[in-house]
Order: structure tokens, then C-alpha cells, then sequence
């Protein structure tokens, strides 16, 4: 089966990480446990080898390789017996530097990729606050532009790479009445003045450093801005999909690797007169966690394959992310048990993936975040379907649904200022057309071309308008599909208030 997504170059790369991993990386790991820190070394070790920056752009150092380089990548360094270890390099790579990749001006891209492909710096993503995690929309942190520059003043916690790392992409309120339309993304270097650093000291992940980051007066040039101001919110909803799956892969793959251990102990350790692994009780156990796990492992790879070929997989990567989490707390909750006495004792692995494994349904959107984004995609929209299809609704029902829809968005832009461009709401048979560039915002369901158009369904663009539906939370699901100016579609937040 891997050969449907790998081929024989992607097996010489993994062949060559493992064999670095297991000659340079695991004879370490126990002190770098112990230290509760990973020597920068090995990293510029590892990019040397070509292992850092696998599909960032050659023209930064990077080697422009398919996400599959990628998901090899997840999957061996998640087999060293130290989710610290794979969790570092991890946020570089899927967390923080995609948005400067991305949104990033030229300048910044030069300033910032170069010393993450070639393992010199370590960067971090900066999200979480002591009153706001999943809650993007309300963060507190401030960044209010002087001159040339942002003064930052705030507070980030739980960020990974916090406290040995260099800079920070943090998530900023530059305007903080505008609501989620204020959030912007700003690099910070960890070493300006006014920057503070708290380590903190967590359950597992013991080699990685996880701290909390205070911002005083914190001077930041305009250009580390990624992208445009206000547009922040929807950058983190672009790319939470990769680090949701990325985390997905460090699930399934440290599964893999804690059965490969428990195995080898269970066919070493006798009782009764017998190898444990002859037990039926156990080797049922066994063989359904291998079914689990063998399945969940293709299903990521089908959600892998659909990020290789550029598709927005909001609700897959979701559900990737939470069977791989929830699925690696069960299988190292029933690894550990094989050991009996011993899986309690700190020299056995398993005590230490039991601790590293418990993040996993916390970390990068909870569990719970997770399972009501899938429900709201399968319960709350059951006549959701996509713009090219038709409604459910006979003829007669849709054209009275559009002409109610018309009626509202003309109300409700009767009462709103102009906004200065063309919108179009696109529900694949017909449309509405808002041209706010005279003095009124004028309303149709002509079918022109606009600078913004919204792509969905009349019955979510109805919710909106009643309230129901969050605009943000409907981009965040994929529910809503913007194409053109993204600085357009903001200025319809009045409409919807």
C-alpha cells in the first residue's frame, strides 16, 4: 500500500533519516531528557544532511520537495522515543514558518527562512494566552503601530520553542475593536528588548522547552508584519489544517513505534512458563490496536495526499487529528500495561511515550474543538451542499429562499455605509450582486464579476443573516469559500453585526 504514495526516492530519503536518527539522535535522547533541552547542534547536523526545510522554496534554502518528504519526516523522528525531540522541529516546519512562506513579504522571507532550512534558528508560533487558546478571536496581546514600528505589549503561554528559540510569529490585536478583522501575525525576535521568557515544566515532551512569553513596550519594525494588517485570523484558519495534520502523523507513527517496543518486551518477558505474547487476552489486545492503528494511518494518508494536491481539507485534517490523538492515548495506555510493574518505571520508554502521548488531544485544537467542528460540518448544515450542486429545495422553495435573501441583504445595506467594491454572494444557480462604489449600496442577482465573491450555500448565507452562523467560525469549517480580495470581504462585517 505505501507504494500508492511513495516511491523509491521518497524510501532512499527515509532509509537515510533513519539511519542518521538512530546514529546521531537516540543515543541521546535520555540525556537530552534529563538536560530538558536539545543542543542546536543537531540540527544544523540534520539540515547539513538536507533533513530541515523539505518543501520550503529552494530560493531560501529549502529543498521544494512534495508533503509526502514531509510525512516521512513526522513519522521517523516520532519513532526516537521523544515526542520533545519530533515536537521541536515540528512547529519550525508546520507551525510557524508556513506563514511567513506564505503571507510573508519578500524581505521578510529573506530575513527569517534561511536560518530555519539551515538548522541555525529555531522559530515558534504564538498563539495561546492565559484567558485565550482555542478562542483566536480574543486574544489580548496588542500591537499598536508608532511611526515605524509595532509596540507590542501582551502575554503568549504554552508556546513551544518559547524559551531556546529565536523568533516568534505571534498572533497581535492591531486593532482591537475590530474583533477577529484586528488580528494580524507579527514576527518577533525572542532577543528584543522588552521580551521576557518563563520556562515551564509540563507533564512530558521533557527534551522540548515550552515557556510563557511576556511583551513590555516591546519595539517590532512594521515590516516583520506577515501579510496585511487585520488579515491575521484568516491566515491561522489557512494553516491550522497542516499543523492538525502533522500532528495527525506524530499520533499514528508513535503508536507504530511504542508497539514495536511493547512487542520485543512481550516476546522476552515469561510468565507461567511462557512468553507473554502467548497469552490470547494479549495477543487479541494486540491485534486490534494494530487494526486501529493500521487504519487510522491510511486515512492520514489519504488527508495527506489531498494536502499534497493543494485541497482546503478542513473537515478530514480534523477528524485526522482526532482519531491519531485519541488513538495514541489508547494504544500507549494499553502498551504500558503489557510491562505490568516495570511500564510505571521511568528506565522503560513507555513511561515516557505514556507522558508524551497525553498533549496530543490538547495540543493544536482540542479534542473537543475538533469534534464540534465535525459536527457542525455533519449536523448543523445537512442541506449543505457544494455551489456546482443542486439544492434539495424544489424550484418554487429556492427562488422564494433567494428572494427573502434579497430582501434582507437590501435592508441591511440600505442601513450601512458604502462600502466601496463589488460583492458577490455565489450559490452556484443564482447569485447576489452588491456594488457599493456609489453613493448607496446598490443590490441584484445579476451574475458580473466582483472583487470579492463568496462561495456557499443560500441556507448558510440565511444563518448569517439571522445570526446563527458565525461568519468566522463558517471560513474556519470550510463552509464559506472567498475568492479575490480577502480586504473586501472584511468590509462586510457591519452586514452581519
Amino acid at each position: 500500500m505505501d507504494q500508492y504514495y511513495f516511491t523509491e526516492e521518497h524510501n532512499l530519503f527515509r532509509n537515510s533519516l533513519r539511519s542518521f536518527l538512530e546514529q546521531e539522535v537516540v543515543p541521546h535522547i535520555d540525556q537530552w531528557e534529563e538536560n530538558r533541552q536539545i543542543p542546536k547542534e543537531i540540527w544544523k547536523k540534520m539540515a547539513d544532511m538536507g533533513f530541515i526545510g523539505l518543501s520550503f522554496p529552494t530560493e531560501y534554502g529549502g529543498s521544494g520537495l512534495d508533503f509526502f518528504y514531509d510525512v516521512i519526516f513526522c513519522e521517523e523522528t516520532s519513532k526516537v522515543f521523544s515526542g520533545g525531540f519530533a515536537i521541536t522541529q515540528n512547529v519550525v516546519q508546520y507551525m510557524s514558518g508556513p506563514y511567513i512562506i506564505k503571507h510573508g513579504s519578500e524581505a521578510l522571507k529573506a530575513k527569517y527562512l534561511p536560518s530555519l532550512t539551515s538548522g541555525e534558528k529555531l522559530s515558534c508560533i504564538g498563539i495561546s494566552e492565559p484567558g485565550a487558546g482555542s478562542d483566536v478571536a480574543n486574544i489580548q496581546t496588542s500591537a499598536t503601530l508608532v511611526d515605524d514600528h509595532y509596540i507590542v505589549n501582551g502575554s503568549k503561554t504554552f508556546i513551544t520553542n518559547g524559551f531556546y528559540g529565536d523568533f516568534v510569529v505571534t498572533v497581535v490585536k492591531t486593532d482591537p475593536s475590530a474583533g477577529a478583522q484586528g488580528v494580524s501575525l507579527l514576527v518577533i525576535d525572542l532577543d528584543a528588548e522588552g521580551v521576557s521568557r518563563s520556562k515551564l515544566k509540563k507533564l512530558g515532551w521533557h527534551a522540548s522547552d515550552t515557556a510563557e512569553l511576556a511583551f513590555d513596550n516591546v519595539k517590532v519594525p512594521k515590516e516583520n508584519l506577515i501579510g496585511e494588517a487585520g488579515k491575521g485570523f484568516y491566515y491561522l484558519m489557512g494553516g491550522l489544517q497542516l499543523e492538525r495534520l502533522a500532528g495527525a502523523i506524530m499520533g499514528y507513527a508513535a503508536c507504530e513505534k511504542a508497539m514495536e517496543y511493547s512487542l520485543q518486551y512481550m516476546s522476552e518477558r515469561a510468565a507461567f512458563g511462557r512468553p507473554i505474547n502467548k497469552f490470547q487476552v494479549l495477543r487479541h489486545r494486540v491485534a486490534q490496536m494494530a487494526t486501529e492503528v493500521e487504519s487510522c494511518k491510511q486515512f492520514v494518508y489519504h488527508c495527506s495526499r489531498m494536502h499534497n494536491d493543494g485541497h482546503y481539507a478542513v473537515k478530514e485534517c480534523s477528524m485526522a487529528k482526532l482519531l491519531a490523538s485519541e488513538l495514541s492515548d489508547k494504544v500507549m495506555t494499553q502498551c504500558l500495561q503489557f510491562f505490568g510493574g516495570y511500564g510505571f518505571m521511568e528506565e522503560y520508554k513507555m513511561a515516557r511515550m505514556f507522558r508524551d502521548s497525553r498533549i496530543g488531544t490538547i495540543g493544536a485544537g482540542t479534542s473537543e474543538i475538533m469534534r464540534e467542528i465535525i459536527a457542525k460540518m455533519i449536523i448543523d448544515d445537512v442541506s449543505y451542499q457544494p455551489s456546482d450542486q443542486k439544492s434539495n429545495y424544489s424550484n418554487n422553495n429556492e427562488m422564494n429562499d433567494i428572494s427573502n435573501l434579497l430582501q434582507n441583504i437590501e435592508n441591511l445595506a440600505a442601513k450601512a455605509d458604502p462600502i466601496g467594491d463589488t460583492v458577490k454572494f455565489d450559490f452556484g444557480d443564482s447569485q447576489i450582486f452588491l456594488d457599493g462604489t456609489g453613493s448607496t449600496n446598490q443590490i441584484s442577482q445579476e451574475n458580473k464579476d466582483a472583487s470579492c465573491s463568496f462561495v456557499m450555500s443560500s441556507e448558510d448565507l440565511s444563518a448569517m443573516l439571522a445570526g446563527e452562523l458565525n461568519p468566522m467560525m463558517a471560513v474556519m469549517e470550510g463552509k464559506v469559500k472567498i475568492e479575490g480580495d480577502m480586504g473586501v470581504a472584511m468590509k462586510l462585517q457591519g452586514l452581519f453585526s
